[in-house]
Parts: structure tokens; sequence; C-alpha cells
């Protein structure tokens, strides 16, 4: 059985998002949360409580044993990109895209 959590919307470019992604892909459960609470990225945070969330998931739902989970799928997807203005010499502007994305984390047991 898998168990999945998503987060839409996460403030945070998906290439920079890719980067942890792949850092945790095929992992235990137990040693991604450990490796994520130490990695100094944005990312790590925002993919940390995803991975809570599907491990959550997992344990209420049916009562799987922790240590037997590990994370099966991991992706990162573009989301919306806000765009914005900012002002440059001689009165032009420039845009700045704000741009999104969305994680999903699928938790499998071995």
């Amino acid at each position: 059985m898998e168990w999945e959590c998503t987060l839409k919307h996460a403030r945070i470019s998906a290439r920079k998002a890719r980067l942890v992604a792949d850092l945790v892909r095929g992992m235990r459960v137990s040693n991604a949360l450990s490796l994520l609470q130490f990695t100094p990225k944005k990312a790590a945070g925002m993919i940390r409580k995803v991975v809570q969330s599907a491990l959550g998931n997992a344990t209420q739902s049916s009562g799987v044993d922790e240590d037997k989970l590990f994370i099966s799928k991991i992706t990162v997807d573009e989301g919306p990109t806000a765009k914005r203005w900012t002002p440059r010499a001689m009165g032009r502007a420039t845009r700045i895209r704000k741009r999104t994305s969305h994680i999903v984390v699928a938790v499998k047991e071995r």
C-alpha cells in the first residue's frame, strides 16, 4: 500500500526544490527526516513537513510500523508563477517571476 501527501503552491522554484528531493528519494523515512533536519536549504524544511505528513497518513490509517516505510516517490512540479514588476532605468520596467512548485511525497512499506 502507498500513502501520499501533497504540498501545493510552495513559494520556491521547482529547480531549487528538486536538489533536495533528489537527496532523499528512495531513503527510509527515519533516515530522510534526520537528513532533512540538518540540510541548510529552504526546500529541506518544506519537504520535511510533507514527509512527516505522509508518515502520519500511513501510521494513522493502517497502523504501519514506522521503521518499515521508505520514500517510494517524490516529485517536484512547477506551479503557477506570480508576475510582478520592478522599475528600471529610463522609465522602463522589468518583470519579476515569483515561481511556485507542487511537492508530492509517497511512502510505501518495504
